[in-house]
């Protein structure tokens, strides 16, 4: 991916865990952070380090407007968007 790129990403603790999500223009080196605790005390405190839903956006202010809309929604629908892509809420690392 691109580092000219913007993402929005959600990390899980676990499959239907508690869910983390993010905004950054460097997806690897964020979760890179976060792995190595330097990233979010949220993240940290409730061992959330499964990288399971990422969008790309061309521009930073389209990506912080997705991430403040699905801070916004329900858990349900948080739910439903990962297993859209992500039924089995595996880690995509490996596919960045």
């Amino acid at each position: 991916m691109s580092a000219c790129n913007y993402y929005i990403y959600s990390l899980a603790s676990r499959h239907h865990g508690t869910i983390y999500i993010g905004v950054t223009n460097d997806i690897c080196a964020r979760i890179e952070l976060h792995r190595s605790v330097r990233g979010s005390k949220f993240v940290h405190r409730y061992d959330i380090f499964r990288l399971v839903h990422v969008e790309v956006f061309a521009t930073p202010q389209e990506a912080i407007a997705r991430e403040k809309q699905l801070k916004f929604w329900k858990r349900d629908w948080k739910i439903k968007l990962i297993e859209e892509e992500n039924p089995d809420w595996n880690d995509r690392t490996g596919l960045l």
